[in-house]
């Protein structure tokens, strides 16, 4: 009871594990910013293909500020520049700009343009791709058209490695996505040197630090609570891989939301604790409205789970570094 006599209710206790690495890596902030600054130089609008990176949030704020996005090049007049998502674009989209002698600018995060040069050195070697990824997300597609059709085979799965038929099963390389599942590809780069002993990989894992480190902290969290929610888009794969990753490590509940809006509270009706992390391109605001949204339900206590530091920055090019 209150100094007014009123009755009071206690929030109920709650810890939360807020994971560490979360939300924004270098490319996807290295992208938005290639957005702000091309609009700053160009003026509105500018034309963007696909989502510059999968988050609605991100990509309502850029439209507000005068960025269009697109599908088609067709869609973008030619006396206007047109920006290439960070998840990469095949090699026919920017023959395509070029074709038009349009200003193109790639956001291509360079994490993902080492896997296309990678894939360019194997076949200049004369070897056969295979490819483990999602088929239909934009980053499969774009490493895939960056060689003749038929170079590239794509693997999502164990049981699909022993569906291909390569050309010669002793000039194979193997490049994957660079979003997925650490332990699953894990698994398929295993069955693929089984089958295919002389295939050769990276010299270094193509799964980028970024997915790294938001996976192993949603392993480590999982020690620690059993219920566990990520902050990301629909259809960001690295976002719905935290949550698979999750699930695996043992958690009973793990779900993808957008925002805080989203949040079941009947099936988080009986908490005592929760994890939360973010996929790699939901911002800080939406992360800091769902902690906000606990803290008006429950009497929070918020503890970092920390296993790795980012430092890691990506420039952007230099004809947005340098305004006329």
């Amino acid at each position: 009871m209150d100094k007014n006599g009123e009755v009071k209710l206690l929030k109920p206790k709650l810890k939360l594990y807020l994971a560490a690495p979360r939300g924004f890596c270098a490319g996807v902030d290295r992208a938005i910013k290639m957005v702000e600054l091309a609009i700053q130089k160009w003026g509105a609008p500018i034309y963007v293909r696909h989502e510059i990176v999968h988050n609605k949030f991100v990509v309502d704020q850029l439209r507000s500020k005068g960025a269009i996005f697109i599908e088609d090049l067709n869609d973008c007049p030619s006396d206007r520049p047109v920006i290439f998502s960070a998840h990469g674009v095949p090699k026919s989209v920017e023959k395509e700009a070029l074709d038009r002698k349009m200003i193109y600018i790639d956001a291509t995060c360079p994490l993902v343009s080492k896997v296309h040069n990678e894939a360019q050195r194997h076949f200049s070697n004369d070897r056969q791709m295979v490819m483990i990824g999602h088929e239909g997300h934009p980053e499969t597609i774009g490493t895939m058209g960056q060689l003749p059709a038929g170079e590239v085979l794509l693997v999502e799965t164990v049981s699909d490695v022993q569906k291909i038929e390569p050309r010669d099963k002793n000039l194979l390389a193997f490049i994957t996505q660079t979003t997925l599942s650490v332990d699953d590809t894990i698994e398929i780069i295993t069955a693929l040197k089984k089958r295919f002993p002389n295939i050769i990989g990276p010299h270094k894992e193509d799964i980028c630090y970024a997915t790294t480190n938001r996976q192993t902290a949603v392993k480590v969290m999982s020690t620690k609570t059993k219920t566990m929610l990520v902050i990301g888009a629909p259809n960001s794969s690295n976002s719905n891989r935290l949550v698979e990753v999750g699930l695996k490590a043992g958690c009973s509940y793990a779900c993808l939301i957008q925002r805080a809006t989203e949040i079941d509270w009947v099936a988080l009706k009986d908490i005592s604790s929760i994890g939360l992390t973010a996929g790699a391109s939901a911002p800080d605001e939406l992360i800091n409205e769902v902690i906000a949204a606990f803290k008006d339900r429950y009497e929070t206590t918020v503890e970092l789970v920390e296993t790795a530091i980012e430092n890691i920055e990506f420039k952007v090019p230099k004809i947005l570094r340098e305004f006329s």
